[in-house]
């Protein structure tokens, strides 16, 4: 038995509660680490931004990535896109004068047919790179809020549905920003996470090396699920046990960011509702069909650091102390506010509460 601290409340998690009788959770589990493996023999070093990614795949999130080039994140999309059998990928590179139809795609006449014919852009994929978004023009990254949001495109006044899975993800340099156009909240609010892959270790770097001497190793990187297997995944994410004060704590959570004085505007209602899921996904990710205090904690930045605006004194000290070191205090101050329910691990399902 193992339990932690707590205020008001306690949260009692057993190691035999019937929460996956099935076995569906389980099963989504093991198509999960197959899928993860498989990625990691071509991305080395990254099972937690990994396991990141791909909790936004089961919960029909999208992901953003703050990084600098050369991190493997088209790598990643690649990777992913090859591990699914039948899945297709797509990539799409930002610049200034990129429009909304060279993403959507656009009718062209036909005129064989006499006829206008619809010509599909690179949105119709179902893992789609967006390198670089912060280079798109304001109208062309609006293009993609639709997709993102409702997972389909209005053209011509006819809506198309996108394919199924469909996981975008977006690059933004943080070193460079001359010539680019900053997201507004609305539209970073639309991503499910936001994270980095980062420099690979050097052992991890050696490989990296060694692994492309005489062929890249997407080359002979196959799939290992189909796309039904990734739909288990979504469907297995609802079936992971969520303890009730787990899910006030959440919503706490998120109400707590918009009284904090480090922020002008607080999370939405979004923010809550991704938390949610994203812990659900991450407990999937971990082969676990219930979730925790811990999991919660974990991803409270991922989810919520950029659904938030900061106060121009926090921003003024995040540029002194540097941005980890500001949202490790914001996400620090915001669980001393609001503490976790305590938690107790009893292997003979006991309620101890």
């Amino acid at each position: 038995m193992r339990s932690t601290s707590g205020e008001g409340y306690a949260l009692v998690v057993s190691a035999s509660v019937e929460v996956d009788a099935d076995g569906r959770v389980g099963r989504a589990a093991a198509i999960a680490t197959r899928l993860r493996e498989n990625i990691e023999t071509v991305v080395h070093g990254k099972t937690e931004e990994i396991r990141l990614v791909l909790s936004a795949l089961s919960c029909g999130g999208h992901v953003l990535f703050e990084d600098v080039p050369g991190t493997a994140k088209t790598v990643l999309a690649r990777a992913i896109a090859q591990s699914i059998e039948g899945a297709v990928p797509s990539r799409i590179q930002c610049t200034p004068d990129l429009q909304p139809s060279d993403v959507t795609g656009l009718s062209i006449y036909n005129q064989k047919l006499r006829e206008f014919e619809f010509q599909p852009g690179p949105i119709f994929a179902n893992i789609v790179l967006v390198d670089e978004i912060n280079r798109a023009m304001p109208k062309t990254q609006a293009a993609l809020l639709e997709a993102m949001a409702e997972q389909q495109v209005t053209i011509d006044g006819v809506t198309r549905r996108l394919p199924d899975p469909f996981l975008l993800l977006a690059t933004e340099n943080p070193i460079e920003y001359e010539g680019t156009f900053p997201l507004p909240e609305a539209q970073l609010d639309r991503f499910f996470l936001k994270t980095s892959l980062g420099y690979p270790s050097l052992d991890d770097e050696l490989r990296i090396i060694d692994d492309q001497r005489e062929q890249h190793p997407l080359a002979r990187l196959g799939p290992v699920v189909t796309v039904d297997e990734v739909g288990v995944l979504s469907t297995a994410v609802q079936d992971v046990y969520l303890d009730p004060l787990l899910a006030r704590w959440i919503v706490e959570l998120v109400r707590a960011t918009r009284d904090s004085p480090a922020v002008a505007v607080g999370a939405s209602v979004r923010g809550s509702l991704a938390l949610e899921r994203a812990a659900r996904g991450w407990a999937l990710m971990h082969d676990r069909a219930y979730v925790t205090p811990v999991d919660v904690e974990h991803l409270f930045l991922p989810v919520l650091g950029h659904r938030v605006v900061f106060t121009p004194k926090t921003l003024a000290d995040a540029r002194r102390t540097g941005w980890e070191v500001a949202l490790a205090d914001f996400r620090a101050t915001t669980l001393a506010t609001v503490p976790p329910p305590a938690t107790v691990f009893d292997s003979d399902g006991a309620d101890h509460r």
